[in-house]
């Protein structure tokens, strides 16, 4: 398959799998008023593990359950993890919009980390194109970056071990299966992240409605991993990674939808910025391709 038509797949895995982590995130809000954040994580995670290594194991992705201890898995299982801890710890203490903003820097991080260590080219324009759609990012939430705190630095680090998963995943070898590496970040983010915030708070038995709404939030957490490993191992990172901007839109069109929230002109500008940057670098990418450069 062409460079052009692996990078197609890439993106629309990527919009699956953004599409698949804010309907888990809407259903976990839900959920959130009711239970404490480690049960939730503790809870989901159970219901992922059985669904993801059901499949896994049906399709023979566990057949060699030694590829699970590969140190490209164990490290993006690690920043997996790391990445929840740090992340929703400044969700907990940060206005929404500002941790939204900071997490939206992982693209950028992703550019920067690719063009560093994995080699790939990152011309000019790519780079304005990243650039545009983080400036459309920010129209949208329009954050207050006063008072920058520890919390701030927090979500940074989250960030940050979000962009080395993604490296690791792009260092796993083709025989590890995507359902058996999905797997183990989940396996290891319910084990340990539900028992460390388990001291802090009080787990209560949950009525069948939030069962059901957490069965839901797995399976689309379930379907956010799966099809964001397939997007990373499938396109080039400089070429998919922009369009995760694309979850900020899913979260608009679910606020309208269930909410009935109804965005305003900065908004709606800055929507506009974030499709066309990720058009111009789907096309860019086809005009490059055709021509045979890089």
């Amino acid at each position: 398959m062409s460079d052009f038509g692996k990078n197609g797949r890439g993106i629309a895995a990527m919009l699956v799998a953004s599409a698949g982590f804010i309907l888990n995130d809407s259903m976990v809000k839900f959920v959130s008023q009711d239970l404490p954040i480690g049960q939730i994580v503790f809870m989901r995670g159970f219901f992922a593990c059985l669904l993801i290594g059901t499949i896994a194991w049906a399709t023979g992705a566990l057949a060699n359950p030694k590829v699970l201890l590969h140190p490209a898995v164990l490290l993006r299982a690690s920043a997996e993890t790391c990445a929840s801890v740090f992340y929703l710890a400044a969700l907990a203490h940060l206005p929404i919009a500002n941790a939204t903003a900071i997490l939206q820097a992982l693209p950028l991080m992703i550019v920067a980390a690719s063009a560093l260590f994995l080699g790939e080219h990152v011309g000019w324009r790519r780079w304005g194109a990243v650039l545009a759609g983080f400036c459309g990012v920010l129209l949208i939430v329009r954050p207050g970056f006063s008072g920058f705190s520890v919390w701030s630095l927090s979500a940074i680090v989250g960030v940050t071990c979000m962009s080395v998963r993604d490296l690791a995943t792009r260092a796993i070898p083709a025989e590890v299966k995507t359902f058996a590496a999905a797997f183990a970040s989940v396996l290891m983010t319910t084990c340990l992240l539900g028992p460390v915030l388990a001291p802090f708070e009080t787990w209560v038995m949950p009525a069948p409605h939030l069962l059901a709404l957490l069965v839901g939030a797995a399976v689309f957490l379930l379907v956010g991993f799966v099809f964001i490993i397939i997007a990373v191992r499938t396109g080039d990172m400089v070429v998919v990674a922009p369009f995760r901007y694309s979850i900020v839109i899913w979260a608009i069109i679910i606020g309208f939808l269930v909410w009935g929230d109804v965005p305003d002109w900065p908004t709606l500008a800055g929507i506009t910025l974030l499709i066309a940057t990720g058009i111009y670098a789907f096309f860019r990418e086809r005009a490059l391709a055709a021509r045979g450069e890089d």
